[in-house]
């Protein structure tokens, strides 16, 4: 199949289904590593995605393994120099080394941490088990290395290399740009339940303002000294979750845009019984993958590493979250997923976010 993606002409394999959204978007059914093979170099401004973890979770084949180095370089081709690259498995050493060895920087490791989570642990008796609860998940964040002397520089001529500070500030309602409010980000992400557990842990807290300070320095795009003026401390109360960001998670978020669809029984895929009961048995999903991300997690996330105006990748799409964060930030996005199940579901969840963009602005 013939098609232009993003003005650059490329070849398709014939079984691979292409659906472009109204936005320009585009959704790939087809295998991941054959559509990257297509697309231009330097096409892209970052890449937010949520690989196969090699665990084989609830039995599904396509967990088997890892992605392989090669994968990872078509990655690195097709981004820009200084895009960034994020991936969140929970193999977190296996995956991590791979995008080290396809060419990347590993820059930091984003660590999710969540509330509800049920350990798949065996009762060996006399307190033995086999498993701890989990509670976290690692992101690995990666850059292509620069191809100009400085990041600025890069900036200034691809548009990526540096990560967005001030859009992510926590509790940034009423950023304004020659004054940054909010805390500085961090390398911690909770989502709305973990928060509540940390703040039960911590207790109230109040955070004073002591003094001002002048917070000035040398902005390196225009090569001028800014003076940003007088900074005064927030001054603020409650638990230790207010110091970072906590992601709300719907419980429509799932099946939001899925109205037209069946449901289907899912199960934990495995043979034998578990002993916790929230994990065995079946229930009806409309979405049936397994590991649907939070769309206000990935909202953050694609609003961390993509530019303005940017595009960004998910090359393992699955039932299509990372193409909700894009549509909501109003970023444009390629999505790649070989199993056609979870390709329909996206398809049906980014129409609906788009047809909610409409609505709020018409």
């Amino acid at each position: 199949m013939e098609t232009i993606l993003f003005g650059q002409p490329s070849t398709v394999t014939q079984e691979t289904i292409k659906y472009e959204l109204s936005d320009g978007s585009i959704i790939f059914n087809g295998d991941n590593l054959d559509v990257l093979k297509t697309l231009s170099d330097n096409s892209f401004d970052s890449i937010v995605t949520d690989p196969p973890y090699g665990i084989s979770f609830m039995g599904k084949k396509w967990d088997y393994h890892v992605p392989t180095v090669e994968l990872w370089k078509e990655c690195l081709r097709v981004l820009k120099p200084g895009g960034y690259l994020l991936s969140s498995p929970r193999t977190y050493h296996r995956i991590a080394v791979r995008i080290d060895d396809a060419g990347f920087e590993i820059r930091d490791q984003l660590m999710w941490v969540f509330g509800q989570g049920f350990p798949k642990n065996h009762n060996l008796g006399n307190g033995l088990g086999t498993a701890l609860k989990p509670a976290h998940e690692p992101i690995v964040m990666a850059r292509k290395p620069l191809s100009e002397k400085t990041v600025a520089q890069n900036v200034m001529r691809w548009g990526t290399g540096a990560i967005n500070i001030d859009n992510c500030r926590i509790g940034n309602e009423n950023y304004l740009p020659k004054r940054p409010d909010g805390r500085f980000p961090a390398n911690i992400i909770f989502d709305e339940e973990a928060g509540k557990l940390l703040d039960e842990q911590s207790g109230f807290s109040k955070t004073t303002a002591n003094k001002n300070y002048k917070h000035s320095n040398t902005d390196t795009l225009s090569n001028t000294f800014s003076n940003r003026g007088t900074y005064t401390p927030r001054e603020d109360k409650g638990g230790a979750s207010r110091f970072f960001y906590c992601s709300k998670a719907s419980k429509k978020d799932r099946d939001n845009g899925l109205n037209g669809l069946d449901e289907n029984k899912v199960n934990d895929g495995r043979i034998s019984l578990i002993d916790n009961p929230f994990q065995r048995g079946e229930t009806l999903r409309k979405n049936i993958h397994p590991t649907v991300k939070p769309t206000e997690l990935m909202q953050y996330l694609v609003r961390l590493v993509t530019p303005k105006n940017g595009i960004c990748a998910d090359v393992f799409f699955g039932s299509g979250s990372t193409g909700k964060a894009c549509i909501r930030e109003g970023f444009k996005f390629i999505g790649i997923e070989e199993k056609t199940e979870y390709f329909n579901i996206s398809i049906s969840r980014c129409e609906d976010q788009l047809n909610q963009n409409n609505s709020i602005a018409a």
